[in-house]
């Protein structure tokens, strides 16, 4: 079994790094994996389709050019409802499983009680994955052989941009449904940033961002209903040089929802990115703490 999965996705994850990096800003998509192991669909009582409503999709490719314009990219491969990356390495719901979990599993999570651990139990509309429990050691599995290389791996690009400049910025990129689960939900802002309320990030960073967005017509949220999951807490510590912000695009913007379709914005959107990351390259971290415009 773990052959097979493995095989199946190769490489799990993906980091496009440019020759010459023009800012110290990664752009992540951890959530727009698209390739499901057989096995894996064999085990689910949930079809194809309907488990794909949980990517983010075409996120990847949103930002993935930024790559051939100086800023380093990471993707994905595996989809979220196999194993999710933005959750603690063993956020684990012991009602999925036919044998006890480790002692140092985290069963008392928010994100485990809602089924959406780092094995998810459910998607994202509450509807059961598996037909039947999983073994713990399947679990254990792709932790060690996706998870972990995953977070092994980002966590280099982020040294190498604190060694290259001196501090570096994650920029952990998502997209959401245009409305909650409820039909009384209004729409969603196109952009929700998450700082963790204020605490991933410069406030000044996230502040820049949003200035962007809005400047570029975007209506702009902060931290509700996403302030940032796993990643944005994890590796957001702006004491040690080191900024996360989360950002979570509506998708009803650029792509069709129900057909899972790239919409007329699309490449639209791609290059307000682009303006996004090119105007980041004006920001600096003063050793004092705050991000200043760099000198003309």
């Amino acid at each position: 079994m773990i052959d097979e999965f493995d095989d199946a996705i190769s490489p799990p994850f993906e980091i496009h790094e440019p020759e010459t990096w023009r800012a110290p800003i990664i752009f992540n998509s951890p959530h727009s994996g698209s390739v499901y192991p057989a096995e894996f669909l064999a085990a689910t009582r949930i079809d194809h389709d309907m488990l794909r409503r949980s990517e983010d999709s075409f996120m990847d490719e949103i930002v993935g050019h930024l790559a051939d314009e100086g800023f380093p990219v990471m993707r994905v491969h595996f989809p979220r409802c196999y194993v999710d990356v933005n959750r603690e390495p063993y956020e684990l719901d012991p009602r999925m499983f036919d044998d006890r979990l480790p002692s140092f599993a985290n069963t008392r999570s928010m994100r485990v009680a809602g089924g959406l651990g780092t094995i998810p139990r459910v998607i994202g509309d509450g509807q059961e994955i598996y037909r039947e429990r999983l073994s713990v050691n399947e679990a254990l599995a792709r932790i060690d052989l996706l998870y972990k290389p995953y977070h092994r791996a980002l966590r280099r690009l982020a040294t190498k941009a604190q060694q290259l400049f001196g501090y570096a910025i994650v920029a952990d990129c998502h997209s959401m449904p245009s409305v909650g689960v409820s039909r009384e939900d209004k729409r969603r802002p196109d952009v929700v940033l998450g700082d963790r309320y204020g605490t991933s990030c410069a406030a000044a960073l996230a502040d820049t961002v949003e200035d962007i967005f809005t400047n570029l017509g975007y209506s702009v949220g902060r931290n509700k209903p996403y302030a940032g999951g796993f990643i944005t807490e994890h590796y957001g510590n702006p004491a040690s040089g080191l900024h996360a912000i989360q950002i979570e695009l509506n998708r009803a913007i650029y792509m069709d929802e129900r057909r899972r379709e790239r919409g007329p914005q699309f490449r639209k959107v791609a290059a307000d990115f682009s303006a996004l990351a090119e105007e980041l390259t004006a920001l600096r971290f003063d050793a004092s703490g705050p991000f200043e415009a760099a000198a003309e």
